[in-house]
Order: C-alpha cells, then structure tokens, then sequence
C-alpha cells in the first residue's frame, strides 16, 4: 500500500468543502465568542489565563509523546518569560525551558515568517543535550540519511508493527522548501484549516530525527494564533488532543495511508479543536475562581507560608491538605503548620473535610463559600 507522501499528485491535496464549512463555521462562532468573553476580562485576569492556557498546552504537548514535564516548573518558565510574578514556583530545567521557548517563539511571534532557520532553532531547543533519551541525534538539522528509514513503529522488537514510513532523506530538502513556500505564502484558506493541514502536511514529511509531533503542534498553534490575531492563548488543543490521543494517531495513520483527500483528517481537527474551545471554558471558571479567592485573601493579606500553600493548592496539588503536608510544603514545623491552617479556616479560606482525628484534612472554600 502506497502511502500519502508516494502518490503521484503529492502534496496537492483536496477536501471536501461542503462537509467542512458548517463544522468551520460553528467552531469559528465559538472561538469568537470565547475571545470576546476573555479580551473583556481585566489584564491580571487575562494574563493568568494566557499563563494556565500555554502551561496545558506545553505539559500536554509533549505528555503526548510520553514526555512527563513538571507543571509547576513549566509555569515558572513561562511567567519569567512573561514578566508574570513566579515566585515560590519550582526553577526549570533545560528540558523545559527548550519546549517553553518554542511555544512562545510559535504564539509570541505567529507573525514572522516560518523558515527552516526557525524550526531548527526550535528543534535544537528541544534537544540541548544532542540526545532522545540515550541516543544521540542529529540536532538542529534535517534527518540524514545515514539514519536510515524514518519509520512509526510499535509493538516488542522482532514484532514491530510499521504504522508509517516518511519521506526517504534525501527528499527533505525539496519537501520543506515546497511546505515551507505553502505556508508563508497565501493560500486563500481559512486560516484554522491552515493549521490542521499544516499540521498533517508537516508530521508526514517527518524531517526530524525526533520532536516532530511537537513541532507540528508548535506549528499548528502558530496558525492559530494567527487565526485568532492575538499572541494570547485561551484554548489548548494540545490538551485536547492528548485527551484523543488514540483517536488521534488513528486519523493521522488513515490519512497517511489514503489519498490526498484529506477531508476526513480535516474533519477530526476541527472537531478535536472545537472540543478544545468548548473546554476553554473551564480555564475561565477556574481563573475567575483563583481571583475571587485573592480577593479574599488580600483582604487581610496571608504570611509568605499560607501564601505558598493556598498557590500549591490552586495550581498542581493533588488530594487534601493536612498539618503534615502543610508543613512540608512550607517548610515549617507541624504547629506552625496548625497554627496558620487554623487562622486560614476562621476565615473560610479552608473548609475542614468530614471526619476527624488523623484523618482531618482541608480543602479550598469553593467560589460560593467564599465571603
């Protein structure tokens, strides 16, 4: 079977319009209405969920290819970068920095040109060790051919089941110089299709040794934001595809071993990004969340350890407090820790969970609890 990038016509590819515009124009109502509601928001509001919304998408992106990133020190890489206030988040390491520069280079600057010069910038950025895990790369080039066959493999050694096969090496150059003209140039699409095909068209070339579903994702988000003509971030289809992620390699390996009708891949993407926007609407909740909580809190402002808790808790905290956890995340003995909960409870900023004894544990008042 012939795969999408061997057939004779490659890469003039075709969609069905009659399927696609209503799918279009419904989530372009959507991303609309969810931009209006976020512009009007104050800066300080906007700008956490600009922060929360490009946290997902970096965390996401690479938990996708099975990369674990630490949230909180993503989250600090980004509000440094951001000049957002970061303190008492984890520091980053190289690993993060490398994948947070490239999101903000993609969505801070969507209206520079995408050359090869930028996504070997990016790629090297990814890689700043020169190694995937244990094995050396090539870094910041295109994949050579002494590599071998860039194949999509799974299943144990001896058993692989070959799910895709890329452009041999030595078509690299012409592929992305071809791409890369499509994409800087005007294309008379909208601009959200531009982003999926984008994405499809990029992913199948393959031109990296590794990191290129996260490049195409990066790349995606670019078009994005220029769709959106904002360098803000308010929906992360990162998430929502790492959500999908089964269906997603499904529909990336049918339209990699079909024709140049890329309809159906289309189709899922628009779907998967409206999902993506739908679910933008719980980042809103949980930023008008966070803010009426400091209000509450900065009425009597909180010492610097209850201060530390209360962000730990809004952010990547996961069960319930106790005067145990308390302590060590503030670095402080258990009476300290009982002392300032207490204080935090006579305010109802913490509401006490059912059950008593050692079992007693804490949690954040809810929006409708707080005073």
């Amino acid at each position: 079977m012939a795969y999408i990038h061997e057939r004779p016509r490659w890469p003039n590819f075709t969609w069905d319009s009659e399927v696609l515009s209503p799918m279009l124009a419904a989530l372009r109502y959507r991303q609309g209405r969810l931009l209006g509601r976020m512009q009007a928001l104050g800066f300080d509001l906007k700008m956490e969920a600009n922060l929360h919304t490009l946290t997902n998408e970096v965390v996401k992106s690479s938990a996708i290819e099975g990369e674990k990133l630490n949230p909180e020190a993503v989250r600090s890489s980004l509000a440094r970068r951001l000049g957002l206030d970061a303190g008492g988040l984890a520091p980053a390491g190289r690993d993060v920095e490398g994948v947070v520069e490239m999101m903000l280079d993609a969505t801070q600057h969507h209206e520079q040109e995408l050359t090869s010069e930028r996504l070997c910038a990016w790629h090297a950025a990814l890689f700043p060790t020169g190694r995937s895990g244990m094995r050396r790369i090539t870094v910041g080039a295109w994949r050579p051919k002494e590599v071998g066959p860039m194949q999509v493999v799974s299943g144990q050694l001896g058993r692989e089941t070959v799910h895709f096969e890329a452009p041999a090496a030595e078509r690299l150059d012409t592929e992305m110089r071809r791409f890369l003209d499509w994409f800087n140039g005007p294309t008379g699409i909208d601009s959200v299709l531009k982003a999926g095909l984008a994405h499809f068209w990029f992913v199948t070339i393959h031109p990296f040794e590794d990191g290129n579903g996260r490049i195409a994702r990066a790349i995606a988000d670019l078009a994005l934001a220029r769709a959106d003509g904002s360098k803000e971030r308010f929906y992360s289809m990162s998430s929502r595809i790492d959500a999908e992620r089964n269906a997603y390699y499904e529909h990336l390996e049918a339209q990699q071993r079909n024709d140049l009708d890329v309809t159906a891949w289309l189709a899922w993407f628009l779907g998967c990004l409206d999902r993506a926007i739908e679910s933008a609407e719980e980042t809103l909740q949980a930023v008008l969340y966070k803010a009426k909580l400091w209000e509450t809190v900065n009425r009597r402002p909180v010492n610097d350890r209850q201060r530390q808790v209360v962000n730990r808790m809004l952010d990547s905290f996961q069960g319930h407090l106790n005067t145990s956890k308390y302590a060590k995340l503030a670095k402080c003995s258990t009476d300290t820790a009982l002392r300032d909960i207490r204080e935090l409870l006579d305010r109802g900023i913490l509401i006490r969970n059912p059950g008593g004894g050692r079992s007693t544990s804490y949690r954040l008042a809810r929006i409708d609890e707080l005073a």
